[in-house]
């Protein structure tokens, strides 16, 4: 793997033209509470460190992975969110179920940014084992949602400096 050694949740601000106006949801599975919880929890500290206000990060929790997607949709329809961050963890078994629920996911996830035309980030870890999550929820990978609440800030301000052109 190319980041197999690399921490890269090393992040910096995004330059964003309206920040305190922004609503980003961020949806996150409760299944793997403890790995989720935490990725949560850096999506959340990553975003308010862009200045994003508490009160428009809309955290909603859903029940595992599969379900993220219509999580991400109740926040773009409802809640008029302006990109949503998609955070859960599936961990390789003995059965076919993890290809189910990862491509299940995946391809939700994917369908709503062309639906919407908006950030929708897939912050889902797909790993062999628990120790690989825990290394990428705070560990020696860094935070996963970290990183994917960065990218929901970078696609915002990739839109903003295409219309202000």
């Amino acid at each position: 793997m190319a980041s197999e050694l690399k921490n890269l949740s090393i992040v910096s601000n995004v330059n964003l033209l309206k920040p305190s106006r922004l609503k980003i949801g961020v949806v996150y599975a409760n299944w793997n509470k403890e790995i989720t919880h935490a990725l949560k929890d850096g999506a959340v500290a990553q975003l308010l460190e862009n200045k994003i206000e508490k009160h428009n990060i809309l955290e909603v929790e859903v029940p595992g992975a599969f379900e993220l997607p219509l999580g991400a949709q109740y926040l773009l329809e409802y809640a008029q969110a302006d990109a949503v961050v998609c955070l859960g963890c599936v961990i390789q078994g003995d059965t076919k179920h993890f290809d189910f629920i990862c491509n299940g996911a995946t391809q939700g996830i994917m369908d709503l940014i062309l639906k919407f035309n908006k950030p929708v980030v897939f912050g889902v870890l797909t790993t062999n084992t628990h120790q690989q999550a825990l290394d990428r929820c705070g560990g020696v990978h860094g935070n996963k949602g970290v990183e994917a609440a960065q990218t929901a800030l970078l696609m915002i301000s990739c839109k903003e400096q295409i219309l202000n052109r």
